[in-house]
């Protein structure tokens, strides 16, 4: 009852005196703090009793803030009261000190990275701690505002600063273009933005003649203006430059073969490239026309010339006579003429042929010999109904 220091009777504290009293003597007690709710550590270990139980042991609190009011009030920077801070002073003070303290920033919903490390406090919560914004624009106006190359303002570029810029600096600043809906290749990759966006970021073309009308009118060679060419680029050019161009004929209804794949363009294109003939006549006329063994043109030939000529060369015929009509390349009049006019004596009737003039026949000979032969008259056209392979 008259212990005081702290009051038992007051305190109402246990009757079991062992708690903290042994037989050796009453005075020094012993009270194992740590077997309570509230250890002590730190700063806690080397206080008196009465420090934080000026008003009594029991209903003593436990949380910081109790004890530390004051503490937590007269802090300025930040200012805890006018920044209405959470009272678990546990989230940045230890019980070493009230300071200094720690604030894991990482642990909020805005980690802090690259140059934000090194920046202090207020710098970010001038105007206080409750409702910061997170996003960059918020912080980053004036950068966003005073940039001229590109001029973001000007070009109504995203407030989405993480698009193009990190923590680490304002500048440098990076922009994957690739994953936009026109990413880079070839040449393009050496290019400044101001080369395409001269006019501003937004609505920016992606066709390739909005950038290339100059050179598409400045070719001569074919003239793409006067040919009609068509204003998608990519069917003859590549990003890698815009000559020398490329264009895959076999794509088309007319693919090139043999001495076709040779010639240049203008050859087949002189008259443009709209409406380009595909038969063989319309650039072989010429040919035609002065072709004498046959005569094409005397002997009204069909102008399909696919029917004998082929691609390669066009003296390079391909005329089966052997087996559509008579042998003159295999049997007995192998090698037995030079020219087509040698059998067939009508330049302008290639049906019309004579097998007399070439043999050493004569009619009273050849009426002997065919004596008693059924139908037969001194005529081609009888030498042919009986020889039709040219056999005796």
């Amino acid at each position: 009852n008259s212990t005081t220091d702290p009051n038992h009777a007051a305190n109402n504290f246990s009757h079991d005196c062992t708690t903290c009293h042994t037989t050796s003597g009453w005075e020094p007690a012993t009270f194992d703090h740590n077997q309570t709710g509230f250890p002590l550590t730190g700063a806690h270990t080397p206080l008196n009793c009465i420090d934080c139980h000026a008003n009594g042991y029991t209903g003593t609190p436990t949380d910081c803030y109790s004890c530390h009011q004051q503490d937590f009030n007269s802090t300025t920077d930040p200012n805890h009261v006018a920044n209405n801070f959470s009272h678990d002073c546990t989230m940045c003070h230890t019980t070493s000190g009230w300071e200094p303290a720690t604030f894991d920033h990482n642990q909020t919903n805005f980690p802090l990275t690259g140059a934000h490390l090194t920046l202090q406090c207020i710098d970010c919560h001038s105007s206080g701690y409750a409702g910061t914004p997170t996003d960059c624009y918020s912080c980053h106006q004036q950068d966003y505002t005073s940039v001229s190359d590109p001029d973001h303002v000007a070009n109504n570029f995203n407030l989405d600063c993480t698009q193009c810029h990190n923590t680490s600096a304002w500048s440098p600043a990076t922009f994957d273009h690739n994953q936009t809906n026109f990413p880079l290749t070839g040449a393009h990759l050496t290019l400044q933005c101001i080369d395409c966006h001269s006019s501003g970021y937004t609505g920016t073309p992606t066709d390739c003649y909005s950038c290339h009308v100059q050179d598409f009118n400045g070719v001569s060679d074919p003239d793409h203006v006067v040919s009609n060419f068509s204003h998608d680029c990519t069917i003859c050019h590549s990003t890698s430059t815009w000559s020398p161009a490329t264009f895959d004929h076999n794509q088309t209804s007319f693919p090139l073969l043999g001495a076709h794949a040779m010639i240049p363009c203008i050859s087949c294109h002189a008259n443009g490239y709209t409406g380009t003939p595909t038969d063989c006549y319309s650039c072989h006329q010429q040919d035609y026309n002065n072709s004498t063994n046959p005569n094409h043109l005397a002997a009204g030939f069909p102008t399909s010339c696919e029917n004998c000529h082929n691609s390669i060369s066009w003296n390079q015929t391909t005329w089966d006579h052997d087996s559509q009509y008579f042998p003159i390349y295999s049997g007995r009049h192998q090698g037995r003429w030079n020219v087509c006019a040698d059998c067939h004596v009508n330049p302008n009737n290639y049906q019309v042929f004579e097998c007399i003039f070439c043999h050493a026949h004569n009619q009273s000979d050849m009426d002997q010999e065919h004596n008693n032969v059924p139908g037969y008259i001194y005529q081609s056209s009888a030498c042919y109904s009986c020889h039709p392979n040219g056999n005796g």
